[in-house]
C-alpha cells in the first residue's frame, strides 16, 4: 500500500468519521446511555465535591476506560453480527469475551470510584 501525502482535509474528515461513529454509537446502543448518565453524575459528583485535580484525572481515565471498552465491543459485536447473522457457538464466545472487557473496565471503574469517593464522603 503506498503511503498517502498528509492532507489536512483527510485528517478533518477522519475525525467527520469518528464523530459520525460516536454519534451512532450513542443514539442506538443501549449501554451508551447507562454510561452516559453515569459518566454525568460522576462527574457532577466529583465536582461538587472539589475533588483534587490528581484523583479527578484518574476517575476520569476510569471513565475513559469504559467507554473505550464499550465502543469496541459494539464493534465487535457488529462485526460478528455481520459474519454470522445465525447463532454460531463461535461467535458466542467472541462476543462473550468482548462483553467480558466492558465487565472488567467497569468493576475497576468502580473499584476506583470507591477508593476515591468513599473517604471524601466520610
Amino acid at each position: 500500500m503506498k503511503a498517502q501525502k498528509f492532507s489536512i482535509r483527510n485528517r478533518a474528515r477522519s475525525f467527520q468519521y469518528a464523530f459520525s461513529g460516536l454519534y451512532r454509537f450513542l443514539s442506538t446502543t443501549h449501554n451508551a446511555i447507562i454510561h452516559a448518565g453515569a459518566t454525568v453524575v460522576v462527574i457532577a459528583v466529583a465536582v461538587v465535591i472539589k475533588l483534587p485535580l490528581e484523583k479527578f484525572l484518574f476517575v476520569l481515565a476510569a471513565i475513559g476506560m469504559v467507554w473505550v471498552a464499550e465502543l469496541f465491543n459494539t464493534a465487535i459485536e457488529h462485526i460478528c453480527d455481520m459474519i454470522s447473522p445465525q447463532f454460531h457457538p463461535r461467535i458466542k464466545i467472541i462476543k462473550d469475551l468482548s462483553a467480558a472487557a466492558v465487565l472488567v473496565a467497569a468493576l475497576v471503574a468502580v473499584v476506583t470510584a470507591c477508593i476515591i469517593f468513599i473517604p471524601a464522603f466520610l
